[in-house]
């Protein structure tokens, strides 16, 4: 293991998925999300080639044993792909980001639900603050406390949601590809999945052609994106998951930053302590599910000896 190479791969990763999603942001007044979608996956495919190719699983990544599985995969991951771009035409970066985080706390209550998975009451705790912090980051844009809300950004909320527990499922979902499946093929087939799906919408929404700048962002965003997945599933390699998971949540820094930079969009009161509540119940449930695995680790090399 190599912690500290792990830990840069994560945050390269984390860092080039908050531009790609600020590219898309801002090349959604001229496309439609579906649009979006397929630039970003499309552009991506060069990449992810490269990268099976120079690690010599370009083979292994074409081979699948369970269709159905890829299948369900793509269709479910690309409908969060397409409602989190929506949520980004419609939402602060920072803010959509945020209501992202809910997407692992939502993780712990389905696979209770659907998985069977034995959770405590100290998760469940951390879980039910962490929608807290969820619902006062969602109060302002979906009640009358704050002053008339925006219908459209309501409807970005809603979208933001949506694309959070789809994202919940989709891990769900891919815990138990990966007993078949390879982790290369799970990336290369949901990136050409998200691509089909992404020009489907053709059929649905009208496309538009975009401008010179615009096409030059969705190119990037897909470029970007490939290059994030890249490092994302490489981090793994070098360190273990339970140490990585933490740094996730460097992209409200650099959401924040970008948002306000490029954007000209400050953070709210709301937002911000939302956001803190948010990030502490993900840090916690982390750090918890670490120390019950080093102390399952331990039991279970006290029971070989």
């Amino acid at each position: 293991m190599q912690p500290f190479r792990g830990i840069g791969l994560k945050l390269a990763s984390v860092i080039c998925f908050v531009i790609m999603a600020a590219l898309v942001k801002a090349a959604s007044d001229e496309v439609p999300a579906g649009e979006a979608v397929f630039f970003r996956s499309f552009f991506a495919l060069p990449i992810i080639f490269i990268w099976l190719a120079g690690r010599g699983e370009f083979r292994q990544g074409l081979k699948v044993k369970s269709p159905m599985g890829h299948l369900w995969r793509g269709l479910i991951g690309a409908s969060a792909m397409f409602l989190n771009f929506a949520a980004l035409a419609l939402l602060p970066l920072p803010e959509a980001t945020v209501i992202g985080y809910a997407s692992p706390l939502l993780l712990v209550i389905f696979a209770a639900m659907f998985a069977g998975e034995n959770v405590r009451l100290f998760r469940f705790t951390a879980v039910f603050a962490g929608l807290i912090g969820v619902i006062i980051v969602l109060a302002p844009r979906m009640t009358v406390l704050h002053g008339a809300p925006d219908p459209k950004e309501q409807f970005g909320a809603m979208m933001a949601l949506g694309g959070a527990c789809l994202a919940a499922i989709v891990q769900l979902h891919v815990r138990n590809m990966v007993r078949t499946e390879s982790t290369t093929s799970i990336v290369f087939w949901f990136s050409m999945s998200c691509t089909l799906a992404g020009l489907l919408t053709l059929f649905v929404t009208p496309w538009v052609m975009p401008s010179g700048k615009v096409l030059v962002f969705l190119i990037l965003g897909g470029l970007i994106g490939g290059v994030a997945q890249v490092f994302l599933t490489s981090c793994y390699r070098y360190a273990d998951a339970s140490l990585l998971a933490p740094f996730d949540y460097a992209s409200m820094i650099f959401a924040l930053i970008i948002g306000y930079a490029v954007f000209g969009e400050v953070p709210t009161g709301p937002m911000l302590i939302g956001a803190s509540i948010v990030i502490a119940a993900g840090i916690v449930i982390i750090l918890r599910e670490r120390t019950l695995g080093v102390s399952a680790a331990k039991r279970k090399k006290a029971d070989a000896l």
